[in-house]
């Protein structure tokens, strides 16, 4: 049986490469042995191991942050069987609770509950007794990736971005406009609380499978492009493989890139114009690989394609399109074989 802590161990090495910091030196640091983590052997990591790979992945990606922005790359495959759990179910709320069901099996620093009332739901996380004190700044960043990863997960549950009406946190933030950004609501203080609260009408949403199966073709066509491990040599090479991994979810804005990779737009677009790009030419790029993939595919109507690759009216979708192929989305769908990324 599949190791759901061991998938997500690995799933943060692979993050922290993106970041440019080299996953063996990580395991050293945490007395992991990446060979034998990569292997199909069943040996579980320790808490202790657990908590030193995400201090030291704190510690040299220089992001105190890091659960945040890691909760916004992370894909539900990263969770194996639990991933496989939600994928099946039938709408947002019978996803969630029985995502809350299997947390278990992914941590044992917290439980995850979900409730309803006539007019919300909400989801919070209940920490073991001692598991909050025991190292809290290893505690924090986990507890911020799982509530950052239930919501963003719940956008590519139902193809659109849900906000939650509010975010109780116990603790004062280090960067409050940060956690507002990526939660989508400005988070409240209230002692001794971890919740989310939505509104009811998400509750019933039904799940659009069809975007796991885009999300699966995304990774494989990121693991194809590069070993999960392998660093890229060039800024413009890494963002293109982000892009393409989360995709699913829409491509993001400079801001929220940079943020993701712990800087600031500025400075990332420097680095990229040194290189003889911008970051929209990058985007756009990405775009046009995954337009005319799922143009050609024809699984997709050109109004979910335009949505997926965030653009808010068809109209300025079929324009970019013609632009990169002289062709309009709706004359260039049909007749054709998949093309490559």
């Amino acid at each position: 049986m599949e190791d759901p802590q061991k998938r997500l161990a690995l799933s943060l090495l692979a993050y922290a490469a993106q970041k440019d910091i080299d996953p063996e030196r990580l395991c050293v640091l945490a007395g992991i042995d990446l060979q034998e983590l990569t292997s199909k052997s069943v040996v579980p990591l320790t808490r202790k191991q657990v908590g030193d790979l995400w201090l030291n992945a704190v510690h040299l990606t220089n992001d105190p942050l890091f659960g945040l922005h890691f909760g916004e790359s992370l894909q539900l495959a990263a969770l194996g069987i639990v991933g496989q759990l939600v994928q099946s179910c039938a709408t947002v709320g019978e996803a969630l609770t029985n995502a809350a069901a299997a947390t278990r099996l992914v941590t044992d620093l917290f439980q995850m509950e979900v409730y309803q009332t006539a007019r919300t739901f909400t989801i919070r996380f209940v920490p073991e007794p001692g598991c909050e004190n025991e190292r809290a700044s290893v505690f924090r960043q986990i507890m911020d990736l799982f509530m950052v990863f239930v919501l963003h997960e719940a956008d590519g549950l139902v193809l659109k971005k849900i906000s939650p009406k509010t975010v109780r946190l116990p603790y004062d933030l280090l960067n409050p406009d940060e956690y507002e950004r990526v939660l989508r609501c400005k988070p409240v203080k209230k002692p001794g609380e971890y919740a989310m609260e939505f509104e009811n009408r998400y509750w019933d949403e039904p799940i659009l499978t069809a975007n796991y199966e885009l999300q699966s073709l995304l990774l494989k066509k990121v693991a194809e492009q590069h070993k999960e491990f392998e660093h890229a040599r060039a800024l413009k090479d890494r963002i293109r493989s982000f892009l393409l991994a989360n995709a699913y979810l829409g491509i993001p804005s400079l801001d929220q890139l940079a943020a993701n990779f712990n800087t600031s737009a500025r400075s990332l677009q420097r680095k990229l114009q040194e290189e003889g790009v911008s970051y929209q030419q990058v985007a756009d790029s990405v775009r046009k690989s995954l337009a005319i993939h799922y143009l050609a595919s024809g699984s997709y109507p050109v109004k979910e394609i335009s949505y997926i690759l965030g653009y808010n009216e068809l109209s300025a979708f079929s324009r970019a399109f013609k632009r990169w192929t002289g062709r309009t989305p709706v004359t260039y769908q049909g007749g054709r074989s998949s093309t490559s990324f």
